[in-house]
């Protein structure tokens, strides 16, 4: 019996995540492009520029967000490094309970502001509840993150989005879970004007059966349940105590454990 971990949901080989910044009124249309095509985005918002000019109002946000996630990006955008330790607890503190009271759930990702971090920033966001952090460093792989509070994306979406796009839907099977992430901004399409970029490359993405899309938060927790999978000393038996099912490998063939479930795999 030979045991693998290279399933996401249901089985499916691959994983998409999209990450946008900032809160803008353009998040409207992006979020249409993305509900057309069945893609999953996480949404980084600074609370303190609500009901500004552009961006979106408070009393829209639960409903324009729903189905994706909302993550922190400060309060009000600063360089995250080069303010007091008090202001900097306020920054992401303040961002994560407006953005709570918003959506009606526990917000526990985040973007880093100008992708600006240092190790001291790093090894607090425990302490504030943040799981997972984003920078803006393009790493133009498909591998999934060793430290999730160091997240790198796979790219921007200016970086030959598409090309990357195609060398991610021919990899082959024997790929270790590959995730492909995007970042960028929304406002960056109307300023470019280039939304037939984000159109193209969401329509080819979409409807792939070998494809989960999810929100970065729904990566990292599958990941950690994965593995939080607890065997026997002959890795005859599993137990999952994690909250959500997760899916592995026994002589190449996808298995299902179900929350709180221990299985016999042979």
């Amino acid at each position: 019996m030979r045991v693998s971990f290279n399933y996401y949901p249901h089985g499916k080989r691959k994983a998409l995540t999209m990450s946008y910044d900032d809160g803008q009124v353009y998040d409207r249309r992006l979020i249409e492009i993305f509900n057309k095509y069945g893609i999953k985005g996480t949404f980084n918002l600074n609370s303190g520029k609500f009901d500004t000019e552009p961006y979106v109002s408070r009393e829209e946000i639960k409903e324009l967000y729903k189905g994706h996630e909302v993550a922190v990006h400060s309060l009000d955008h600063p360089y995250l490094t080069l303010i007091p330790s008090e202001e900097l607890v306020y920054q992401i503190m303040e961002d994560r309970r407006n953005l709570e009271s918003l959506v009606g759930y526990q917000v526990r990702g985040m973007a880093y502001p100008y992708g600006d971090y240092n190790d001291t920033l790093l090894n607090s966001l425990v302490a504030f509840g943040i799981e997972y952090s984003r920078t803006v460093r393009s790493t133009k792989s498909f591998r999934i993150p060793n430290n999730f509070l160091e997240w790198h994306p796979t790219c921007h979406h200016d970086q030959d989005v598409i090309e990357k796009l195609k060398e991610f839907k021919s990899l082959k099977e024997w790929e270790q879970m590959p995730l492909f992430y995007v970042w960028g901004h929304s406002f960056e399409f109307e300023r470019n004007d280039n939304w037939e970029l984000i159109e193209e490359f969401c329509k080819m993405a979409s409807f792939d059966e070998t494809v989960w899309y999810a929100t970065n938060i729904e990566i990292m927790d599958y990941i950690n349940a994965l593995k939080s999978l607890k065997f026997s000393a002959d890795g005859s038996m599993v137990y999952n105590p994690s909250a959500i099912p997760v899916w592995i490998a026994v002589d190449d063939e996808p298995v299902k454990i179900d929350s709180g479930e221990k299985i016999n795999l042979k």
